[in-house]
């Protein structure tokens, strides 16, 4: 893993899902945040609550952080995670932008 500080919000990101904890998932993102999930836009901590419903902790999804690097700006960071679970599994790569602590925006894609 490449070693860098994690971020507290990513850190709570990974560990919720891991756990199951719909409410911290949720609570780790802006009021206004936004997910993109291969072009599939989701806004604001509802529409991270129903993403969380389909395609993460509802089918049972648990993160393995690989490595994680700052991005192309000071708020941001790529993570490489792998995936598995009763949806999607695999490995890829997961751009986080923070704000005020908490993750103002999601984006996940190649």
């Amino acid at each position: 893993m490449n070693i860098i500080d994690i971020p507290a919000a990513i850190q709570t990101f990974v560990e919720a899902t891991n756990r199951g904890d719909a409410e911290a998932f949720a609570t780790a993102f802006t009021h206004d945040a936004e997910l993109s999930d291969w072009g599939r836009e989701y806004h604001g901590r509802d529409g991270v609550r129903a993403w969380d419903r389909t395609d993460n902790i509802g089918v049972q999804a648990h993160f393995a952080l690989d490595a994680i690097e700052p991005g192309a700006s000071s708020d941001t960071f790529v993570a490489t995670l792998t995936v598995t679970g009763n949806g999607y599994n695999g490995t890829g790569p997961m751009t986080f932008r923070l704000r005020d602590g908490l993750i103002a925006s999601l984006r996940i894609a190649p």
